[in-house]
């Protein structure tokens, strides 16, 4: 506990954590711009009739045409953490508001979008506007130093999200078969020069499946030994660039390149600050002379912030580890997948029906998804099974609402994983209309033969 003590006290540079404030929030910004651009928040969020809901957040609900309203709170308030303009007021604007948009549409669940709203709720409790900030200006104050903590949190988060990836791509498919690489890569036969060559050789899925492992274990140590961090970021720049020219990844690859400069020392980061300092005198004189400079920053409410901290690490360090409370193959049944940094790990699809039955009588018909679901929906619930059970009381409710009698929803599904052939994924004498959704395991998808 002494040394615990001692460590919160110890202060360092606060121009890392300000360059980390600054490419956070304008690549946050731009991201909430491209996705505005590119049209996908009408057809991701007004244009489905039914949005698939995450469980215990039902209670989120589409906000219609103020969608858009929402999206550009979400990015003005990004644009306004890069400036460091009312900082506080603005990460959790960004936090809330990022985080309703991503709760809005389970189809839309990505690792990084997950690791945006963490990292957001994090940065709510750090001091990233301490130094060349615009409320400095406002305020007329910054500081030479924050508390280490505050920058090692990050760093610590990082760590957790590349080492949890390395561990999870330890699995039979992965190293022993190079499998999804292997249906992956021959697909990019497009690409010059490597399209037809290393993208169709056996040996390079292997070597690409055991580099991608081994990337992400270790990363996180070469970052943090200074004899090789250079080398490291090389490494961080290459994978992730390379990993955007063969995948369709949006702004993940940019964040992580840009989060990873939270390592290097401060005079690394002072240069940078200079260099925009420099850039923003030749366009707009600021006079600094009254700014009152302080040689410490001392978090406010320290007793409620520490402890907030350590209960969030805590939570990260243990979730993506709930899936050992189920039984039966985690890729297959998907129980405590999301949230645990499990990355690219599956190639897998399906095809679901849906009968709707009178129980009385017998008599039935089939369900046409495309009636209820866009092409994207249509997709990601024919294979995992909390999509299926809620898409069953979908259209158990609307059936029963449409008059029809005793209703029951029974499904055909058939899900191939990884290259396997496909097999039969739900028990089909099951009525879903009447299983419930909870934390349980569901005992209606029969194992997988492998």
């Amino acid at each position: 506990m002494n040394r615990f003590q001692t460590y919160v006290q110890q202060q360092t540079n606060a121009t890392p954590l300000a360059v980390f404030r600054i490419g956070f929030g304008l690549l946050m910004c731009y991201s909430i711009i491209r996705f505005w651009l590119k049209g996908w928040i009408e057809t991701v969020y007004l244009e489905p009739t039914f949005h698939f809901s995450y469980y215990g957040f039902e209670w989120i609900q589409p906000l219609g045409n103020y969608t858009y309203l929402l999206f550009f709170i979400c990015g003005l308030s990004a644009f306004c953490v890069a400036l460091g303009l009312k900082y506080r007021l603005s990460i959790i604007l960004f936090f809330l508001s990022f985080t309703y948009i991503e709760l809005l549409e389970k189809t839309t669940y990505l690792n990084h979008y997950y690791f945006i709203s963490i990292l957001s709720f994090l940065l709510i409790f750090l001091p990233a506007n301490a130094t060349f900030s615009v409320d400095n200006l406002w305020r007329k104050r910054s500081y030479t130093q924050i508390p280490k903590w505050t920058i090692d949190s990050i760093k610590l988060l990082l760590g957790i999200v590349y080492f949890y990836a390395g561990l999870a791509k330890i699995n039979s498919d992965w190293l022993l078969n190079a499998m999804p690489l292997k249906i992956w890569l021959p697909s990019k036969y497009d690409l010059p020069i490597i399209g037809e060559t290393l993208m169709q050789q056996n040996w390079f899925h292997y070597a690409m499946s055991w580099s991608g492992m081994l990337y992400d274990l270790l990363i996180p140590f070469l970052l943090l030994y200074k004899r090789t961090r250079w080398f490291a970021f090389a490494l961080v720049v290459f994978f992730h660039v390379f990993t955007r020219v063969l995948f369709p990844i949006g702004m993940f690859p940019y964040v992580m390149i840009v989060s990873s400069l939270i390592f290097f020392e401060a005079d690394f980061h002072k240069k940078i600050i200079a260099f925009l300092r420099r850039m923003l005198q030749a366009v707009i004189k600021v006079k600094t002379n009254a700014i009152q400079v302080f040689p410490e920053y001392h978090v406010r409410f320290k007793s409620i912030v520490i402890p907030i901290v350590i209960a969030f690490f805590t939570i990260q360090l243990l979730l993506p580890f709930r899936y050992l409370l189920h039984p039966g193959e985690l890729f297959w049944t998907e129980e405590g997948y999301r949230f645990s940094w499990r990355v690219m790990l599956m190639e897998k699809m399906g095809n679901t029906t849906f009968k709707i039955a009178d129980g009385e009588t017998g008599n039935f018909f089939y369900v046409k998804n495309s009636d209820f679901l866009t092409p994207l929906q249509e997709k990601q619930m024919s294979f995992q099974p909390d999509f299926i059970l809620e898409y069953a009381h979908y259209l158990g409710d609307h059936f029963t609402n449409q008059g029809h009698k005793n209703v029951q929803v029974f499904v055909e599904s058939y899900v191939a994983l990884n290259g396997r052939l496909s097999q039969l994924y739900i028990d089909k004498t099951v009525d879903l209309y009447q299983q419930k959704e909870s934390f349980q395991h569901k005992n209606w998808i029969l194992p997988m033969r492998d």
